[in-house]
């Protein structure tokens, strides 16, 4: 039997209280019966982020690699009650972070029953809900609202109108009951009004046209709300998020200057600072099936190859910085490489296989959706820029694996590729398919004298599937070194020798260093 610490019972004392209330309390009497008090939005987030504080638990377990930087400060924002903007280039989970602010807030709070604005029964705020409580007092209706529905989220965009956000006068409405356009009964509210004691996100703020963002001062700060020139007093109670972009305050729009300084916190977000984070992230959010998650082996090797293609974009001439490198990129290359994988096995009726580093290809429409390029870029093609990126990461992570070819360059030791660049100056070629079979890939790359025996020396435990892998991984690592020439052939690769490359005419690219194609 497991034995409760006292902040345990005392959180399944709160559980069992508010469940029984649910049940049982359906009335405004019997709401003041039960002693309960309600809190302003901010307040009630502030007390149940020092309750998960006090636990050493952590209310945005999934999001990783902010544990230092951008999670302190979002925690410091809600305990200093203040509404706050993310601020970052794409992919970098801000809207995942605004959508986990519900964890906040409590489980469920009461509300007047059918108001549209979700009236806090002990302070109502519309005019529907003053009405009904001066009706029927105590035997008001109460409902119990969930955390859930009191998130509300907006993409900003160039359409998007004040009676979206505030409101409008509906004359429909107001023929009907046959009252003035001034009169509050009249009014269709908006999305922020609709979101009382709630949480309100705007995406992408900077594409909201300037004069709707002027119309947010007031809300934020003043509590009035102009509707068609009629003033209406709406001390409403939410917690408002931001998400912005850095590029769009010069490429689509900006965030007006008093609309920014009343936005209390400024949090700066950022990209994955090493490859091990990143590739925590891809795995998390990556959606592989069962079938493929058992049938398809993925090598922590390309694993690391695929963050560092994201990084590798991230400091490339052809990439815009601005824009950014969304992490979305490395998730949905994983997810291919997965899946061209699985094809090559069905092609061949087998029952397992493991993703080689030629299956990189597969991953080419994951790379060329995700990046903006400039103009450099542009005159190289979103494809070449792709293969550029595979093959200096490739490059960047041969050193990892095995001797810098580099630095035995300018040394006098044994170059540990000799016989195998040897084997290959003798006129050998070597033919890499896309698609040949398990028994085939084995076959070929064991043909290569002093390959098998390469890998044995730096990674002698290693399976010998993974080992197969770093064959052809050290293949692939000598060509972006200029050590062999690279190819592209008929659905595959040929590797050959550079200096016979060099003197040969042909018609195929020699695809070796930045121009690799797989």
């Amino acid at each position: 039997m497991k034995i409760l610490s006292a902040t345990e019972e005392k959180q399944l004392d709160k559980k069992d209280i508010m469940k029984n209330n649910r049940e049982n309390i359906s009335t405004l009497g019997e709401l003041k019966k039960s002693g309960y008090k309600s809190l302003p939005v901010k307040e009630e987030m502030r007390k149940n982020l020092i309750e998960i504080l006090r636990t050493n638990k952590n209310p945005f377990d999934n999001i990783i690699g902010y544990e230092e930087t951008v999670l302190p400060d979002i925690q410091t924002a809600i305990l200093s009650r203040h509404n706050i903007i993310l601020l970052g280039l794409r992919g970098q989970a801000k809207t995942k972070i605004a959508r986990m602010m519900t964890t906040l807030l409590d489980e469920y709070i009461p509300v007047i029953k059918d108001s549209e604005l979700n009236d806090d029964p002990f302070n109502p705020l519309s005019r529907f809900g003053k009405d009904i409580i001066a009706e029927l007092g105590d035997e008001t209706p109460i409902a119990w609202m969930h955390r859930s529905e009191r998130y509300t989220e907006k993409l900003a965009t160039p359409d998007v109108t004040i009676a979206d956000l505030i409101g409008d006068v509906d004359p429909i409405k107001a023929a009907s009951l046959k009252l003035h356009y001034s009169d509050e009964r009249v009014i269709h509210f908006g999305l922020i009004p609709r979101s009382h004691r709630g949480i309100f996100v705007i995406n992408e703020l900077p594409d909201l046209q300037a004069r709707i963002q002027v119309a947010l001062f007031n809300i934020l700060q003043e509590k009035d709300v102009q509707i068609r020139g009629f003033k209406v007093r709406l001390p409403l109670d939410v917690q408002f998020i931001f998400t912005a972009n850095p590029e769009d305050y010069t490429n689509r729009g900006s965030i007006v200057t008093p609309l920014k300084d009343r936005i209390d916190s400024q949090i700066l977000t950022h990209y994955p600072k090493t490859i091990s984070i990143s590739r925590k992230i891809t795995e998390q959010e990556s959606k592989l099936t069962e079938e493929q998650s058992s049938k398809i082996k993925i090598p922590d090797l390309v694993k690391n190859l695929i963050e560092q293609i994201a990084f590798e974009a991230r400091e490339s001439e052809f990439v815009d910085h601005k824009s950014g490198v969304s992490a979305r990129l490395t998730i949905s290359a994983l997810e291919n490489i997965v899946s061209f994988a699985e094809r090559r096995l069905l092609i061949n009726n087998e029952t397992s296989t493991i993703v080689r580093i030629s299956d990189l290809i597969g991953i080419i429409p994951s790379i060329t959706g995700k990046i903006e390029l400039v103009y450099e870029g542009e005159q190289e093609g979103p494809v070449k820029v792709a293969h550029i990126l595979i093959g200096k990461a490739i490059k960047s992570q041969f050193i990892n694996y095995f001797p810098s070819p580099d630095k035995l360059k300018r040394k006098t030791q044994i170059n540990p590729y000799q016989e195998v660049i040897a084997w290959f100056s003798k006129g050998n070629l070597f033919d890499l398919f896309h698609n040949i079979s398990n028994e085939e890939y084995q076959k070929r790359l064991l043909s290569i004298p002093g390959l098998k025996e390469l890998v044995e020396k730096y990674f002698p435990k290693e399976s010998f599937e993974t080992k197969l892998l770093l064959m052809e991984f050290a293949l692939h690592g000598l060509s972006e070194f200029s050590m062999l020439s690279k190819h592209r052939i008929e659905y595959g690769l040929q590797f050959k020798d550079m200096l016979s490359s060099m003197l040969t005419s042909t018609d195929e690219p020699d695809l070796s260093e930045e121009e690799t194609y797989l």
